[in-house]
């Protein structure tokens, strides 16, 4: 009954974003969407990060996923600093558009803010590598979730929407972000 669920809910999803386009760039107000943030023990995370996640992860930050190319994302590697979560489609010209924006907060705040990119909406394999390696974005990672299940955790419907995580595992923000928005808060979630 829950696979039934969660096949119809991605379904709508995927419908829904198909009828109404890319998502506009207005701004959005914070509604925190994700489970949760209470504190549980992880044995040990299963991605290549350069530093180990901390002891206790939250709720947040309790989920496995491929990336793009291939490789195995452990989210409790961001746990005890401040993340960005960009989602987006292959197939959208809106988030083809802020790709280059994305990519120079990734550079900018490296080893202060994480940033990963969250592909999905059916945008197939192929299409997310050659999105990947058109828009420059491989300096983060970005991770291949075509089942819906990480927009699902954090209650995300449509394509080039942002969930900001601050270092305690909370999401601070939830929504459509111009370039100048996203700036302005990433440097809010670095701490100035």
């Amino acid at each position: 009954m829950r696979r039934i669920l969660a096949v119809l809910l991605t379904a709508g999803i995927t419908g829904v974003t198909a009828l109404s386009g890319c998502a506009s760039s207005d701004s959005g107000s914070a509604t925190p969407t994700a489970p949760a943030t209470s504190p549980s023990t992880v044995v040990s995370p299963t991605s290549s990060a350069s530093a180990a996640a901390p002891a206790v992860v939250p709720e947040s930050l309790r989920f496995v996923a491929a990336t793009v190319d291939g490789q195995s994302f452990d989210a409790a590697t961001l746990a005890g600093k401040p993340a960005v979560l960009w989602f987006w489609a292959a197939w959208c010209p809106t988030c083809r558009a802020a790709a280059d924006d994305v990519a120079a907060v990734g550079r900018d705040y490296s080893g202060r803010v994480a940033v990963v990119g969250v592909a999905g909406l059916n945008s197939g394999a192929t299409p997310m590598k050659r999105f990947v390696a058109d828009t420059g974005i491989g300096g983060f990672p970005s991770l291949a979730d075509d089942d819906g299940k990480i927009w699902q955790r954090f209650g995300v419907s449509t394509q080039e929407y942002y969930v900001l995580i601050d270092a305690t595992g909370k999401v601070v923000y939830s929504g459509p972000l111009t370039s100048e928005q996203l700036r302005s808060k990433v440097k809010t979630l670095a701490g100035g």
